[in-house]
């Protein structure tokens, strides 16, 4: 890739062209979908019950950036890869109430959840956010829609799950030990993991395996990691 900066990367994945996108989500031009892992709504509310000080308003930023790509992309359906919810906290009245207002400003918009591990102790969100439940793998055209990455499914895998990151170094004098992690795509020849889209998710250090690339996101920009990287 050239210098500079891009919003997406176009790739093909079982014959499909689909965009990664420097905002970690994934969208599918042809059936207008975007395509999210991980956005664990709720997750920081349960960390704030059990008594650790963490940060409000992760669910507020996770809406927003969710409005800013449905202002940046044409899009008739939204598709989350599990983990939807972090845990029951995400019931919270305070939470559900911001989901239900966002939900109110896309009512066209349809959205399927396919269930995680985190979603099956959760609960299945609000009936009132017109919310379409499935298991995994949930398959359309070539792509088969999965929480977790190593499911056996008919079709070429997208998954989560793992929060993918990857630990730039850099290079150069005085800047041993220097380096950066930062959320990443990796994709293989039968499946693709997606980074952990929600605010408030952290992250776990992949390194690529014989026939996978990376993608890093990093400051709304998208780049291929070079294999002797």
């Amino acid at each position: 890739m050239s210098g500079q900066r891009q919003a997406y990367c176009a790739v093909d994945l079982a014959g499909e062209r689909v965009w990664l996108l420097a905002h970690k989500a994934v969208y599918w031009p042809a059936r207008r979908m975007l395509i999210i892992a991980d956005i664990h709504f709720g997750k920081a509310a349960a960390f704030r019950a059990l008594g650790v000080p963490v940060p409000r308003g992760t669910t507020t930023q996770n809406l927003l950036a969710l409005d800013a790509l449905l202002a940046s992309y044409v899009c008739e359906e939204i598709v989350f890869l599990g983990d939807f919810l972090h845990a029951r906290a995400a019931h919270a009245d305070a939470t559900v109430a911001a989901m239900l207002a966002w939900r109110a400003r896309h009512p066209n918009v349809r959205l399927t959840v396919v269930r995680g591990n985190h979603d099956a102790h959760a609960g299945d969100p609000a009936a009132a956010l017109g919310i379409r439940m499935v298991d995994e793998p949930h398959q359309v055209g070539n792509l088969s829609f999965c929480h977790h990455p190593d499911i056996v499914a008919p079709g070429y895998v997208l998954a989560g799950h793992v929060h993918p990151v990857f630990h730039l170094r850099a290079t150069g004098r005085g800047l041993r030990g220097d380096g950066l992690r930062l959320p990443c795509f990796l994709l293989g020849p039968q499946r693709a993991i997606l980074p952990a889209f929600g605010a408030f998710t952290g992250g776990h250090a992949v390194l690529p395996g014989a026939g996978e690339r990376v993608y890093v996101a990093a400051d709304a920009a998208i780049f291929a990691i070079p294999a002797n990287c």
